[in-house]
């Protein structure tokens, strides 16, 4: 009968469907963004600038590859650099993170451009972000709207 060593082979192919994978997908969580802040501007305006650390807890390397915010139109990560001594800016298509590593967002470097807010953002809002990762899964974060950067807390001068 040809049905026999299919019925003897059903326990392997079970268990090598459930077993678990041999690269399991890093734990939920481990992809942070700390610190997060949008500099209030003066005046409304079209376009804002986001910063913060993204910082990688997981054991193997993330990319972050898009991000969103409900709050603006458009959102994109880019970076300043100085080329042949004029300041260009160009978008980052994909921010790798090492493991226990991360990426700083500050003005005049690596930042996010938030567009077409939707509507006027006050002191102290806090702004909805997505960091969209490389595999698919999302990361939620946080923006707090600040006239400057955050302070570091006590004892954490120069880290």
């Amino acid at each position: 009968m040809r049905i026999l060593p299919i019925l003897t082979a059903l326990p392997l192919l079970l268990a090598a469907h459930f077993a678990p994978a041999a690269n399991p997908a890093p734990a939920p969580g481990c992809l942070s963004l700390q610190d997060g802040w949008i500099r209030m501007p003066p005046a409304p305006r079209p376009m804002l600038a986001g910063f913060g650390r993204i910082a990688n807890a997981c054991a193997t390397a993330q990319a972050v590859v898009a991000v969103r915010s409900p709050r603006f139109g458009a959102a994109s990560l880019h970076e300043t650099r100085v080329v042949d001594g004029v300041s260009r800016m160009r978008e980052v298509e994909r921010l790798p993170v090492a493991p226990g590593a991360s990426a700083v967002l500050q003005p005049g470097g690596l930042h996010l451009m938030l567009m077409q807010p939707a509507g006027a953002l006050a002191e102290g809002e806090r702004v909805p972000l997505v960091l969209v990762l490389a595999d698919g899964r999302e990361v939620q974060a946080e923006l707090t709207v600040r006239k400057g950067p955050p302070q570091p807390a006590a004892g954490h001068h120069g880290h």
